[in-house]
């Protein structure tokens, strides 16, 4: 019978601390909690308004985990540090494709044909280090600083169209899976393909990174994209929801890995030295940008969710629509000052554009800003590259590295309201944007997921030699992986597509049997996938 004294927590006479009455057996897995102590009972989704809705402030342990993530590393990002960037201007068509832009919103940098509005474009890459070079596997960022005369709008993207997970509470555990070791500071293909064969939703981004599409050639023929799903509103409050393109003038070029190994031999900065030697020459690169536009509603028509970031929309059924094009025509004066302090957020958004209830992008609004403030410092915004080209007027004071006061004609005064020559609201340019929005709180993922379908999908779509060298670069990385990783995966690919699959194992060794796809359908049920079966 136990001590009454000690409420059962003793062992062999000693009286055990919280500490040790809580420690698991050392047969047993250690549950996981947060740094206070609280355990977590889902770190797959964050809780939202209905499982398709908007995320609440009131996450903690996403607010935790996120904000902690953000300040991993100081003072280089922790993701996207390795960049090159450069200043241009993006210029207006005044439509969408045939139709007047107006129609859709109201943000006045569309508006008129002809009309430019400076930028700035930090390109990088996402998982390596601030020098790593630029011919490594790895997706691409694309971020674009639009300086318009309602303020900044940041459009924040990668070259590829979809991400490896759709909700923002798994971003810390995507990205730590594939930085190097934390013991021996390796990057580990064991590490990372035991993450994406245990989630499902990865396969369709994994397709196209470990493709050529994985090594852009440099950045000046690279697509782009917003990766999120974004919304329009127009003058009368109505919206509908976005995606983003840029679409490079000169075409795309990708590299094979042997490509990419022979260019790495001799320059690790090829891209940043491609993009500064040919604006220094006049051979300005240009994109066009397009959109594709949807109804705000959830489209059960189709076999995937439209605010899912893992999926592409259907070109034939969403068009590409030119908006306007972007030219970059002038270098940085100074690295640091203009490439490494800019700063992005998704949150920053100008009258006419608005957020979706996209997990990820609800998720990554709140991470980029934090990190920035973190990274640069709480008066960021008032540096050069990230101030905007307007006059701006607020009620913040000080902090570290205050560069000057946006105050308003009372420095006496830094509230609202006020009666004494303080700061005073604006009107809105038309009616607001006020979707509806109904459901329980919940910590659900969203219904139609379909992992395996456009992955399937875009290795149909790729030619015999983007299959080989998909191919090639998935085998020589998974044979560094354990058995049980390889079967995994192979399970999956085959259920992408049974050729997909098939070469994938013969490349192992492997046999493509059915208990491979009963393991991967296994995984896939536990982590709240359900495939839509191909016809």
């Amino acid at each position: 019978m136990s001590d009454p004294n000690t409420n059962g927590n003793s062992k062999n006479g000693h009286e055990l601390t919280p500490e040790e009455a809580t420690r698991p057996a050392a047969n047993e897995q250690p549950p996981l909690t947060t740094r206070q102590g609280h355990p977590v009972h889902d770190n797959q989704n964050t809780r939202t308004v209905g499982n398709r809705g908007p995320t609440t402030l009131e996450n903690y342990p996403f607010l935790e985990k996120i904000t902690h993530f953000d300040r991993e590393r100081i003072p280089e990002r922790v993701v996207h540090a390795r960049g090159a960037g450069a200043h241009g201007y993006f210029e207006a068509y005044g439509t969408v494709g045939d139709e007047p832009v107006s129609k859709y919103t109201r943000a006045k940098l569309f508006q008129e044909q002809g009309k430019r509005t400076p930028v700035f474009v930090r390109f990088s890459t996402v998982i390596h280090g601030g020098t790593s070079p630029e011919t490594l596997r790895d997706p691409r960022g694309f971020a674009v600083k639009f300086y318009t005369e309602d303020g900044n709008w940041d459009l924040v993207g990668n070259n590829l169209k979809t991400f490896f997970i759709r909700d923002a509470i798994k971003f810390p555990d995507f990205i730590h899976a594939f930085k190097p070791d934390p013991v021996t500071n390796i990057q580990d293909p064991n590490r990372q393909f035991d993450f994406v064969s245990l989630s499902p939703e990865t396969m369709h981004t994994i397709t196209w990174l470990f493709s050529p599409w994985g090594i852009p050639a440099n950045y000046r023929h690279m697509e782009g994209s917003g990766v999120n799903t974004y919304k329009w509103y127009n003058a009368e409050g109505e919206g509908v929801l976005i995606k983003y393109h840029w679409v490079p003038k000169a075409g795309v070029k990708n590299l094979t890995q042997e490509e990419a190994n022979a260019i790495q031999a001799t320059n690790f900065n090829h891209a940043t030295q491609d993009l500064f030697e040919a604006i220094a020459r006049g051979d300005y690169p240009e994109w066009e940008f397009q959109v594709q536009i949807m109804s705000d509603d959830e489209h059960s028509e189709l076999d995937f969710d439209p605010l899912d970031d893992t999926k592409l929309w259907p070109v034939d059924q969403f068009p590409m629509l030119p908006v306007g094009r972007m030219v970059l025509d002038r270098n940085p004066v100074n690295y640091f000052a203009e490439v490494e302090q800019a700063s992005f957020g998704t949150g920053v958004l100008v009258d006419g554009l608005d957020f979706s209830d996209d997990k990820m992008l609800q998720g990554r609004t709140l991470s980029y800003s934090d990190t920035q403030r973190h990274r640069v410092g709480a008066n960021y915004l008032q540096l050069p590259i990230n101030r905007a080209k307007k006059e701006v007027y607020t009620n913040q004071r000080d902090g570290q590295m205050t560069y000057y006061v946006d105050q308003g004609p009372n420095p006496h005064v830094n509230y609202e309201p006020s009666s004494r020559g303080g700061l005073v609201e604006t009107s809105q340019g038309g009616k607001p944007h006020t979707p509806y929005v109904q459901g329980n709180l919940v910590r659900e993922a969203i219904e139609r997921k379909n992992p395996y379908g456009q992955a399937g999908e875009r290795y149909r779509t790729f030619t015999q030699a983007e299959k080989n060298e998909l191919v090639s670069n998935l085998v020589g990385n998974l044979k560094k992986c354990n058995p049980d990783i390889q079967e995994r995966m192979v399970g999956h690919l085959l259920q992408c597509d049974q050729e997909y699959g098939q070469r994938v194992a013969d490349g192992l060794g492997l046999a493509a049997t059915g208990e491979a796809v009963a393991v991967a359908r296994e995984v896939a049920e536990q982590a709240g996938e359900f495939a839509v079966e191909r016809s």
